[in-house]
């Protein structure tokens, strides 16, 4: 594709946006003016007139172009998902509907409405959406048929570069064309040649090649460590003449890692994270445990009251039992439980190491002799957890998600593949409290905990939550 059609498409698609929006925002105008007394169509269409009105919409619509491009939605995205462009929308559209409603606080419009923001966010959340997947599609059906083909040039021979064209190969739909490959003989040459694929250039004619032929995008996947004084002046060469370049960001070779591009001070920057570092990610799991746990606290305060009052009638000492325990990236915190065990337990903890029953740095006992006989009921109920909620609205933990570990068990790990639990927040409970809770053995707690990391979603969350209930009330491995 020319530059000169490139930007005409550019500049289309910006075009339609804006239209898509303003023909949004006139259609949730109109719903307001027959399904409210307070405004009518009449008053509306007068309102559109007025001078103060025409900046305020002037200005929406620069504000909803900047949102858009904010989001990057003006950039190329083949390589992205379709997933990825659609949820970008989502949330450019809910920030400009926001910015509606602001809008409409600050200067007192009348006619946006609870039920205008709505159907506005609505109609241009589905319209935008539609449009931008059918326009996928079209793309992709003619890049199959070799319609708007970008070449692309991969430099290194290594697997990871050979796993990364057949990669672009079984998808045609991107619509690129893999010219071949630029690299110097080295020691797996032998294995690049089996995989069929050209070479065509070396480091030396690499500028040559580059004028002589069309080549749109340069795929940088070197060695850095050994190679990166020519990846750096592949990269500059490549600038020069306006090519786009794109480097393969598995530079270690991690297994679990993810990477995700940033911006910072002007300063590129790839950061590597084996779980969602998406603040949307982190700040919905925060509004969802910090809804239900208050919602907990309230409905269950007649429970805490009552567990309150039996602790104290039946044996000294305090209410609540609070030890320090290890969470996010290893902070130590003040975790909240209710009582179940003699005063001065902790100290009687040497005496009884010979007795532990499980397997690990974790110390359990089936039938500890320092619990009370009311303790014996809380922890077989797990209503000895439940303050632990206080801990989750004040950001210590969350809902779900690993156990926090005292200090005593964390200081007897003896490998850092386990001390990956500590990167995310953690819970009151996790996939081990619904597969055997303190019965579990050590190592299988700790395999539950990384699939659960590696799998995080809300909805397994849910998922979790809607079992420990039945797990809680069987009170199957609970002491």
């Amino acid at each position: 594709m020319s530059m000169l059609r490139r930007r005409i498409l550019l500049r289309a698609a910006k075009l339609f946006d804006l239209t898509v929006m303003t023909l949004c925002f006139a259609l949730a105008a109109v719903l307001v003016a027959h399904d409210t007394a307070t405004v009518s169509l009449a008053d509306f269409l007068s309102m559109r007139v007025r001078v103060r009105n025409f900046v305020l919409f002037a200005a929406f619509l620069l504000v909803w172009h900047l949102v858009f491009c904010f989001y990057h939605l003006y950039d190329s995205r083949r390589l992205s998902p379709r997933w990825q462009e659609a949820f970008d929308l989502v949330k450019a559209t809910t920030l400009g509907s926001g910015f509606v409603c602001l809008a409409a606080f600050l200067f007192r419009l009348k006619m946006v409405t609870p039920r205008f923001a709505l159907g506005f966010w609505f109609v241009s959340t589905a319209t935008l959406v539609a449009s931008r997947l059918v326009a996928r599609n079209l793309q992709s059906h003619l890049r199959v048929r070799g319609r708007n083909l970008r070449q692309m040039l991969i430099v290194g021979t290594n697997p990871r570069a050979v796993l990364f064209a057949r990669k672009i190969a079984a998808t045609p739909a991107l619509g690129y064309h893999v010219l071949g490959f630029v690299d110097r003989a080295w020691g797996g040459w032998g294995e690049f040649r089996k995989s069929g694929y050209p070479l065509a250039s070396d480091f030396e004619r690499f500028p040559v090649f580059l004028r002589e032929r069309v080549v749109d995008e340069v795929v940088i996947a070197l060695p850095m460590k050994s190679l990166y004084s020519q990846a750096a002046r592949i990269a500059a060469i490549c600038e020069e003449q306006g090519i786009t370049v794109r480097v393969l960001a598995n530079f270690f070779n991690l297994r679990l890692a993810q990477s995700k591009a940033e911006e910072f001070e002007d300063v590129s920057v790839i950061t590597l994270g084996s779980h969602s570092t998406a603040t949307w990610h982190h700040l919905s799991k925060r509004i969802f445990d910090f809804s239900v746990s208050l919602f907990s606290v309230i409905v269950l305060t007649p429970l805490f009251l009552v567990t309150a009052l039996l602790i104290k009638l039946t044996s000294s000492g305090p209410v609540f039992f609070i030890q320090e325990r290890v969470g996010l990236n290893k902070r130590r915190f003040r975790l909240f439980k209710f009582r179940t065990m003699v005063q001065g337990a902790e100290q009687r903890l040497a005496e009884l190491e010979h007795l532990n029953e499980a397997s690990g740095p974790v110390f359990k006992i089936k039938n500890d002799p320092r619990l009370t006989r009311p303790g014996k009921i809380l922890r077989k109920t797990s209503i000895d957890e439940l303050p632990q909620l206080f801990n989750v609205l004040k950001g210590d933990m969350s809902l779900v998600g690993p156990r926090p570990l005292p200090v005593r068990d964390y200081e007897g790990f003896d490998q850092d593949w386990q001390r990956r639990r500590f990167s995310v927040r953690p819970g009151i409970t996790c996939l081990w409290q619904i597969n055997g809770r303190s019965s579990t053995p050590f190592e299988k707690w700790m395999e539950l905990d990384m699939h659960y990391i590696d799998h995080w979603s809300l909805g397994l969350d849910l998922k979790i939550l809607a079992k420990t209930v039945p797990a809680v009330l069987r009170g199957v491995g609970a002491h």
